[in-house]
């Protein structure tokens, strides 16, 4: 896929319903469990992937050094659930570099600085314990990762808004996006049709 398709696909993504997704697809949906901090946004980026160990503050820095107009940062903390490796400052830095939002399975801080800030950010909860500036120079920047249940590659598309997170590589993103579009613009009569009284089992009995 080219870049002009890749663009092209980016921007079917940002129209969709990503609900609708969750009709033709199974895999790849994030443990539930990680929600938007930032409420009412949409997100469709690329991810930049951190394996964060050590609580390593340092590491996070790197990451987002790496980051170019329409990344995401996706941080996979290894199941610490106490260290927030994203705050005020690391949602600045990405928003500067061009990032269209952060990932973190695990807990991030300064929720109202992140929310008057605006930038995407989803993660499991949030904690006033952060990250430190140990620079074990130990966390893989850029590779495979596990996050909220999905391996995770460079370069995967992410997809979030206030219902989940949805992680696709290329190929099946472009293999359902027609499908799922048709299904959205048929919607709307769907629920006229059920408005106007028509029989919910006939209605219904093609839509998925």
């Amino acid at each position: 896929m080219d870049k002009a398709q890749q663009a092209h696909l980016i921007e079917q993504l940002n129209v969709v319903s990503f609900p609708t997704l969750g009709h033709f697809l199974e895999d790849g949906f994030a443990d539930s469990q990680l929600r938007a901090m930032v409420r009412g946004v949409k997100l469709v980026g690329r991810a930049v992937t951190l394996s964060l160990r050590g609580a390593d503050a340092i590491a996070v820095n790197q990451a987002l050094a790496l980051l170019q107009p329409g990344d995401v940062l996706v941080i996979d903390t290894g199941g610490d659930l106490r260290h927030a490796p994203v705050g005020a400052v690391t949602s600045c830095a990405a928003r500067c570099a061009g990032a269209v939002g952060i990932v973190v399975d695990g807990v991030v801080t300064d929720l109202l600085e992140l929310r008057e800030a605006g930038l995407p950010v989803f993660a499991r909860g949030t904690s006033l314990l952060t990250t430190k500036l140990h620079g074990r120079g130990d966390s893989p920047i850029n590779q495979p990762i596990h996050c909220a249940g999905v391996v995770v590659r460079p370069g995967d598309l992410v997809l979030a808004d206030d219902n989940g997170v949805l992680f696709l590589d290329l190929q099946t993103a472009s293999g359902v996006i027609e499908q799922a579009l048709a299904s959205d613009r048929a919607e709307p009569q769907l629920m006229e049709r059920l408005c106007a009284g028509e029989p919910l089992a006939h209605v219904l009995s093609t839509h998925q």
